[in-house]
């Protein structure tokens, strides 16, 4: 059984999305704890009315990134992690803090990386005029906007797009793989290795219905911490 930290800044419809899906597939995990930078996150009170226990660490509260981050470092130790998973926790991260984690903290981003890094992403894309956009789940590296890519799904840009009706789209392909991803390295089908991705999609891939999106091998890529 291994234990699963959510970070979240805000509602965290990715973090429901997880423990939805872990509880109705009874993955081999535990969802150990929900934490975040602002005590007024409405994902906390999901997290709280599933039996969940919940931590707030506010960066206000500290003077320095170093110090934030070896705060929010010493809650999610209380809850022994084997994987820190980012649901929309709007913060940069130290290099410290991503180096204790490394090839265990996973992030999905709202593009299909290397494009559109940062912020803004639905209105990068819709102004560059692209044809296809969508999300991406990836490993975290000290490098904001970089890190092996897990999994990534695509939606079509319609002529009538705006920012919202694109985002919507894309966050649900959000809620479809981060899960899968989340299950596939709780269940040690997800590893990181010398910065390549080794995913063994054959053991269960059709019993759990995996979405054909997960990039098996890839090299270090640009992938974004947003």
């Amino acid at each position: 059984m291994r234990n699963i930290v959510i970070l979240i800044s805000g509602r965290g419809s990715n973090m429901e999305a997880i423990v939805r899906a872990a509880r109705a597939e009874q993955w081999p995990a535990n969802i150990a704890a929900v934490v975040s930078n602002r005590a007024d996150a409405a994902g906390l009170q999901f997290a709280a009315a599933h039996g969940i226990e919940t931590a707030v660490v506010p960066n206000r509260d500290y003077p320095t990134r170093d110090a934030f981050d070896a705060a929010l470092q010493a809650t999610i130790e209380r809850f022994s992690p084997d994987l820190v998973v980012l649901a929309g926790f709007l913060r940069i991260l130290t290099a410290p803090l991503v180096a204790h984690y490394a090839g265990r903290m996973l992030n999905i981003h709202p593009s299909l990386l290397p494009s559109f890094p940062g912020l803004a992403t639905h209105r990068q894309a819709l102004v560059a005029g692209v044809k296809l956009h969508g999300a991406t789940v990836h490993f975290v590296t000290a490098d904001l906007d970089h890190g092996p890519i897990v999994a990534q799904s695509a939606v079509p840009v319609l002529a009538d797009d705006s920012e919202d009706s694109l985002a919507a789209r894309v966050l649900t392909q959000e809620h479809l793989i981060y899960p899968a991803a989340v299950r596939s390295f709780v269940e040690g089908r997800l590893t990181l290795a010398d910065g390549r991705v080794r995913l063994d999609a054959g053991r269960s891939a059709q019993a759990q219905n995996t979405p054909p999106h997960f990039v098996e091998d890839s090299h270090e890529i640009a992938t974004g911490d947003y």
